[in-house]
């Protein structure tokens, strides 16, 4: 499995001898094998020749397309992968009231829990008391079993993630301090990294979703909302702190990233500058990469991203039995 991004303005990718090239504007040349490419990102002004495009769609490697601050535009896919009957069935589970409570609760409660166990983490290693933080999210937690309709378990999560990134405000470098979450766009660089980190773990799962045939835009958590790709928001939950924001935190208190990193837009958002881009994709990329053993049902270790691969076909047992059970979140201890 081999990802390539793609981020310096003005590249152009081309395909020859059975490799992906990518060229600099200065010239220089680097290339990488087509097997066993699996995915190209592709980040503002790159070009793409349209004889790569038909290799990519020939062999399976599907591109996505960012702005140049990591938002996220489209994709160039196959539509060999459909499974119209698979897609027929999402769309009746996703009318079953009981079903998707079930799972919504599921997922929620299992990203609670994870990121009570990376604020604990951080806030121990910087002797920060987050205990009031925490409190208030355990609490939220055990009344999550008991909310019987969808804006209520929301409502739950709202009040566990402003208790989260509170927490969070306290155990990074100062350097680095924010007051909660923002977007759309992101007003500090610790949200910009954010950011930038779930719209490629997003569309990463959105990615996962279309192999398995599925439509990514019927959900089970997130209300349906024009141009969102629901399931894959959903199937989300349990990796954003496990993947992403201990990816963010770890680069800022190891001190990899300074606060002159980044730049700041005339619409007053702040963007990843040039190198420290290249250098969060990297450590993402790296994290992806890592294996661990965080799957109740496999005894033995596996990337993140094929982690993920294996959660998407549980979800597909969910769609085939109708048992929520059927998935198991992961769950940090």
């Amino acid at each position: 499995m081999s990802y390539l991004y793609v981020s310096e303005q003005g590249a152009k990718i081309s395909f020859s001898g059975n490799r992906f090239v990518v060229k600099s504007k200065d010239g220089m040349e680097r290339s990488l094998p087509a097997y066993p490419m699996e995915v190209i990102q592709i980040f503002g002004n790159v070009q793409m020749t349209t004889q790569c495009m038909e290799e990519c769609m020939k062999s399976g490697v599907t591109v996505s397309f960012y702005s140049t601050s990591g938002a996220y535009y489209g994709r160039l896919i196959s539509t060999s992968h459909v499974n119209v009957f698979r897609q027929r069935l999402q769309a009746r589970r996703s009318d079953d009231p009981a079903l998707k409570l079930a799972f919504a609760k599921s997922i929620i409660s299992a990203k609670v829990q994870n990121q009570i166990v990376v604020l604990r983490r951080y806030a121990r290693n910087h002797n920060v008391d987050v205990s009031d933080e925490i409190h208030e999210m355990e609490r939220m937690k055990r009344l999550l079993q008991y909310k019987e309709d969808d804006n209520e378990l929301m409502g739950c999560e709202g009040f566990v993630a402003k208790n989260y990134f509170r927490g969070l405000a306290k155990v990074i470098d100062p350097a680095f301090t924010f007051e909660g979450r923002n977007r759309r766009p992101p007003k500090d660089p610790f949200n910009s990294m954010l950011s930038l980190g779930y719209s490629i773990l997003l569309n990463e799962i959105y990615g996962q979703i279309e192999a398995k045939g599925m439509n990514a835009y019927f959900g089970m958590l997130h209300k349906d909302r024009e141009k969102h790709p629901t399931l894959a928001s959903d199937l989300m939950e349990e990796w954003r702190a496990v993947i992403v924001d201990s990816t963010v935190l770890s680069m800022i208190n190891g001190h990899e990233v300074s606060a002159i990193d980044f730049e700041t837009t005339e619409e007053g958002g702040v963007i990843l500058g040039n190198n420290v881009f290249k250098a969060f994709i990297s450590k993402l990329d790296k994290k992806l990469a890592a294996e661990a053993r965080y799957l109740k049902y496999l005894d033995y270790s596996v990337s993140f991203r094929r982690a993920i691969d294996y959660q998407i076909d549980r979800y597909v047992r969910v769609l085939e039995t109708g048992d929520a059970s059927e998935y198991q979140p992961i769950i940090l201890r």
